[in-house]
């Protein structure tokens, strides 16, 4: 089979692994950012205040806010597909359980090893998962979902995101050093490993 006649995304069976680890390891991340505790990104905030206000567990508040954030697609018709849904199923509950597996760390040191480890993390599970080709997470679909009714990605992305900070924030997420950290580095991160995941393929 030459290179031209292989799937866009590659073979299932590959694909359905980086579509799993990435996943995985995107809720990993997140639970690292939270062991920092020097600051989330603006979902996570949200998440994290929520789980403060209602005393759920934070990997149950970011299954259920994302199965509600999937609610809005339908005005904005868009569709889930399988990394859409697993998605809500399972970044939260590895969040969860890596949380559950890594105490609080106390040294500064440690902490921003978490911080910068949990950023990295998400970024090359964020290349896993997208260039797996199963679909948007929740969140990302919204985005796309606005643009489509005429807003900018970056108008979109910006509005949701200070929206969910300003609420996480409110309801007691942590914001902080961290949360600057995230945004300034999560994009060229990903962006990376993207590109890596495109020349694997």
């Amino acid at each position: 089979m030459t290179e031209l006649s292989l799937p866009r995304f590659g073979a299932l069976p590959g694909r359905l692994v980086r579509l799993y680890a990435g996943l995985a390891g995107y809720g990993a991340g997140i639970a690292l950012l939270v062991r920092s505790n020097l600051g989330l990104d603006p979902w996570e905030v949200f998440h994290q205040g929520l789980s403060v206000r209602l005393g759920w567990s934070m990997g149950l508040c970011i299954n259920l806010v994302g199965a509600l954030v999937l609610l809005l697609w339908i005005p904005l018709r868009q569709r889930p597909g399988l990394g859409t849904i697993s998605n809500v199923l399972l970044v939260g509950t590895c969040a969860d359980l890596v949380m559950w597996l890594v105490p609080p760390p106390a040294p500064l040191a440690v902490r921003w090893a978490f911080l910068l480890g949990g950023i990295l993390a998400i970024a090359a599970s964020s290349g896993l998962y997208i260039n797996a080709g199963f679909g948007p997470g929740p969140r990302d679909g919204l985005m796309t979902g606005l643009n489509r009714l005429g807003l900018s990605i970056r108008l979109a992305r910006t509005l949701v995101e200070l929206t969910v900070l300003a609420a996480g924030w409110l309801l007691g997420g942590t914001v902080g050093v961290g949360t600057i950290v995230f945004a300034v580095t999560i994009g060229p991160a990903t962006q990376v490993f993207m590109k890596m995941g495109r020349r694997d393929r």
